[in-house]
């Protein structure tokens, strides 16, 4: 069984910055990519942030220049930080990862349960 666990989300005004942090646990082999979805009320979710296992990444041209995804693979956790918030970032946050949990068992995608960002003054 494999859990994402998301943390880090609130409220902040604009201009403003928050750190969103998940962590996977559980029966893990090995993470391919990981990635943050964000999801607004009455939209569909869309792909904000994605880093691969070898570092790459790729993000929402309307976070570029913003929000910055890193990850620790040594504590399978990957990171979101996200700065000059607009009101338009205002969404739940998900955390997605590609895992495996054993070495002849195919990678499936696992997500987190989501955390609030709410920005506003």
């Amino acid at each position: 069984q494999v859990q994402l666990v998301e943390s880090g989300g609130g409220l902040v005004q604009p201009g403003g910055s928050l750190r969103l942090s998940c962590a996977a646990s559980g029966s893990i082999f090995s993470i391919n990519a990981m990635g943050w979805y964000r999801q607004a009320p009455g939209k569909q979710r869309e792909l904000v942030a994605r880093i691969t296992s070898g570092g790459s990444t790729n993000y929402a041209d309307s976070v570029k220049g913003r929000f910055t995804i890193s990850r620790d693979n040594a504590k399978n956790t990957v990171y979101l930080q996200m700065n000059s918030l607009e009101p338009e970032d205002t969404a739940v946050y998900y955390c997605q990862g590609i895992i495996s949990e054993t070495p002849i068992a195919t990678f499936r995608i696992y997500w987190g349960q989501g955390t609030q960002v709410t920005v506003s003054s």
